[in-house]
């Protein structure tokens, strides 16, 4: 049997893709099962794989975790990316919190009706660049180092790149007024593990389309 945590979901983004950036980042193989129809979720559920019978669901150190922040703070510990003391690790919980906010609102851009769709751009927008990347900003001022907690890598770190990345992906220009952020960006980019998942044929994952949308509902409803 692989050592290698398996990560069961389906082959996007969803609640998976901030687990996968989190092993990416700490160099850690893992392997995927995706979910490719009804039958494949009913399975898992029926053999007992699902907790509160939903996905996300990884397989590690002989646990099959559900709980997508559950698994993710295993993941962050388990790797030396949760800070070097509870201090440490309230403040990346409040940065992370955050930008799940943030990474919400993005994720369901593409599950929004035609009509809708304009409306929730701006709502994007306007939330990201007078709430939250203010904040990044002059924590990155006040902080005077590299990371946004103590002076090394966290999860924190992994998680704001992955949403600043999201977030260019519905507007490019998204980070003009944010000179730190973009700074953070390409220094955290460069990080050899990372820049690795950033690279064409990695296990990232591309934005949802619409076109994949029916089969993610045949699969979930």
């Amino acid at each position: 049997m692989s050592g290698k945590p398996k990560l069961h979901y389906c082959n996007t983004r969803g609640r998976m893709e901030s687990i996968r950036w989190l092993l990416a980042a700490a160099g850690v193989e893992f392997e995927e099962c995706f979910l490719e129809t009804k039958d494949d979720l009913t399975k898992l559920q029926k053999d007992g794989s699902l907790l509160f019978q939903q996905v996300p669901m990884v397989e590690i150190d002989g646990m099959k975790m559900v709980q997508s922040r559950a698994i993710a703070n295993y993941i962050a510990a388990k790797y030396n990316l949760y800070g070097k003391d509870l201090k440490e690790r309230a403040l990346i919980d409040m940065y992370v919190e955050a930008i799940i906010d943030l990474n919400e609102l993005l994720m369901t851009y593409t599950f929004q009706p035609a009509d809708k769709k304009e409306q929730h751009l701006a709502t994007i927008v306007d939330k990201a660049t007078n709430r939250y990347f203010p904040v990044y900003e002059k924590v990155l001022k006040d902080h005077g180092q590299d990371f946004l907690v103590g002076n090394r890598f966290s999860r924190a770190d992994v998680q704001l790149l992955e949403t600043l990345l999201m977030a260019e992906e519905c507007k490019p220009d998204i980070l003009a007024k944010f000179p730190l952020l973009q700074s953070f960006k390409a220094r955290t980019s460069n990080i050899p593990t990372i820049k690795k998942f950033l690279q064409p044929g990695s296990q990232r994952k591309p934005p949802l389309q619409e076109k994949d949308l029916p089969k993610l509902m045949k699969i979930f409803h």
